[in-house]
């Protein structure tokens, strides 16, 4: 027992180490195949898989520490009624205890039923390890401190008629900074305003919005909202369906309200271009769209939720020049009732603002109407001139396939590692096992006496000789069969792993157009990859 404690503890310090690699792993593979297309177009993808080989190799050398403890687990589980049954006799014969059939019988009955219970312990040893690391990785993240919700008030709809009031806002992304990032900010929007927000490059304006929705740990200060808030950001959020889903998101369908949407975002036209219409299957984050068609998407998702305050973080920017004029002012008249505050560096729009902020360094320097701001002149107008301006279905259906594995399959695994040589020795360091093991209980049977007044034929000395040579021989063959199916296993894996990722980085661009979620099919085959390291 004292040993089963010392390689269940070792068993889990594997475990987690392989748990660390892997994530590492299938971290840089995620990245590499959301890449693939510039990888492939710069011929790189073998060097990058390169790099995915060398992190698996650091795992594999944890994996082989954790299967040769696998290996010794199984080895003293599945001994465990020889190892008894010989401490039982060999302690029966010591003290003079009378060997009987009968009592030997029995004792061998007691232990073989004892047996598969004790068999089914390794894997019970290696799933509590394996558990343990998990229940502490899961524990880890929930005790990670709480998001705290008092960073916005939240007032009940019509009880005041500021929307947004913002009272000496002191903000930082790392309360631990001694920099905040948004200091001293004032900011009252009254129902019905259209608010842009102006400013160069890390100046705070997306962290104004992000404070907005309480996204920014609060420093100091009071932020009270009323209404319900829609966000944009600048980079589109696509999930991976239809474009209808993308936009209703879980809404109910609304005909007129939704071709409304469809005409303000100018969709309507792209639409119609799509073999599919809005059914079009969107693959993980939009790539079968062009940047501005997402904009557009994610814009009219926001549209349909009719929230009462919009925040949008500059997505016009990837608009062309018409459809980035015909987008604003569409939206504009969609809002009218609403209160939108924007981010924008296109100067054309300010002057339909009710109010103009105008940020630098984390902190409002200026706020007003645009003529107002005009006339002042100073820090808005150094901005402005600093401004650059900024230059049929491809998913297939997925198959799923149930029914009965092929021989087929299961000779292609056997045979992986070293072509199945190891196969012919498992199996007969199988049958050498079971035949020891026959053989050590005939024997027990053959040399004890049918009761106890006949006169044993053998003596308790040459008895237990013969037994434990017997049990012996069963044990060797035993760990011979654990341990080469081990080998088996682990060089079936690192046979497997070469090759799939060897097919999937040499697969045509087609193959990942056709593949909805990059993500999906990372975790499937990590999946896979789990199943095999198990088949021990």
């Amino acid at each position: 027992m004292l040993l089963n404690l010392l390689v269940a503890s070792l068993q889990e310090k594997f475990q987690g180490k392989i748990m660390e690699f892997k994530d590492k792993r299938m971290k840089a593979t995620s990245e590499i195949l959301n890449s693939i297309r510039i990888l492939k177009l710069q011929a790189w993808e073998m060097k990058f898989l390169s790099k995915i080989i060398q992190l698996r190799k650091t795992e594999e050398t944890w994996l082989k520490k954790f299967l040769v403890g696998t290996t010794i687990v199984r080895f003293l589980f599945y001994n465990a009624p020889t190892f008894i049954a010989v401490d039982t006799f060999g302690a029966c014969a010591l003290i003079g205890i009378p060997l009987e059939s009968g009592k030997v019988l029995s004792a061998l009955a007691t232990f073989r039923i004892l047996q598969m219970p004790i068999y089914s312990l390794p894997d019970t040893i290696s799933m509590i390890a394996q558990t343990k690391v998990s229940l502490e990785r899961i524990a880890s993240f929930l005790r990670l401190d709480e998001w705290k919700t008092d960073v916005v008030e939240k007032l009940p709809q019509g009880s005041s008629d500021k929307a947004i009031e913002l009272v000496d806002g002191n903000f930082s992304w790392d309360l631990s900074s001694p920099y905040p990032t948004l200091k001293n900010v004032n900011l009252t929007v009254f129902h019905g305003m259209r608010v842009a927000v102006y400013g160069n490059v890390g100046s705070g304006k997306s962290s104004l919005l992000s404070c907005i929705i309480g996204e920014v740990p609060k420093i100091s200060g009071t932020l009270k909202i009323c209404g319900t808030k829609a966000y944009v950001y600048e980079s589109p959020w696509i999930q991976s369906g239809k474009i209808e889903d993308n936009i209703l998101f879980g809404k109910e369908m609304d005909r007129e309200k939704y071709d409304e949407v469809l005409e303000a975002c100018s969709l309507t036209k792209d639409l119609e271009v799509l073999p599919f219409g809005d059914q079009t299957t969107i693959r993980e984050k939009g790539i079968n769209l062009s940047g501005g068609q997402k904009q557009r998407v994610q814009i009219a998702r926001a549209l349909y939720q009719d929230s009462d305050i919009y925040l949008f973080d500059d997505p016009f920017s990837a608009l062309d020049a018409h459809t980035r004029s015909h987008l604003f002012k569409c939206l504009l008249g969609l809002l009218k009732s609403k209160i939108v505050i924007y981010i924008t560096h296109q100067v054309e729009f300010l002057s339909d603002a009710d109010l103009i902020v105008v940020m630098r360094e984390g902190r409002i320097t200026q706020s007003g109407k645009y003529n107002d701001i005009l006339r002042s002149g100073t820090d808005f107008m150094e901005l402005v001139d600093d401004i650059v301006k900024p230059k049929g279905q491809l998913v297939q259906e997925e198959e799923r396939e149930k029914g009965r594995v092929g021989f087929n399959v299961y000779w292609k695994y056997i045979t992986t590692a070293y072509g199945g040589a190891l196969v012919p020795i498992i199996l007969l360091s199988t049958i050498l096992t079971v035949a020891f093991q026959i053989a050590s209980n005939y024997w027990m049977i053959l040399a004890t006496p049918m009761s106890a007044t006949a006169e044993p034929d053998i003596g308790s000395f040459k008895l237990m000789v013969v037994y434990v040579a017997l049990s012996i021989g069963s044990s060797i063959f035993t760990f011979a069969r654990a341990f080469l199916a081990v080998i088996a296993g682990y060089k079936t894996a690192i046979v497997i792993f070469n090759k799939m990722h060897l097919c999937i980085f040499r697969a045509p661009i087609s193959y990942f157009d056709a593949t909805s979620s990059i993500a999906r099919l990372a975790v499937t085959y990590g999946l896979n990859l789990k199943t095999h390291h198990s088949q021990r």
